[in-house]
């Protein structure tokens, strides 16, 4: 894999994978015919604006890393009770 794939497959980076997994397997069951996947894409969707506004609020606080790791977002759900999106 090269490095860009890795970064992106990496949990600790993006908090969106298990959405983008969907989509694709959506993509690939209906033979990419993209209408038929189009909830799938706007879970993904949400999900990149939910963790994106996160990032955004810690990068105003001042808290490092910007993105929270893997256990921190799921205790971070956890606390709200499931996704938001």
């Amino acid at each position: 894999m090269d490095k860009t794939t890795r970064k992106l497959r990496n949990q600790d980076i993006n908090p969106c994978i298990d959405e983008s997994n969907a989509s694709q397997k959506c993509l690939d069951v209906h033979n990419y015919d993209k209408s038929m996947c189009s909830a799938y894409f706007q879970r993904y969707k949400d999900c990149r604006k939910y963790w994106h506004n996160i990032m955004l609020q810690r990068r105003r606080d001042g808290v490092r890393p910007d993105m929270p790791t893997a256990t921190e977002r799921q205790e971070m759900l956890a606390a709200i009770g499931g996704k938001p999106y």
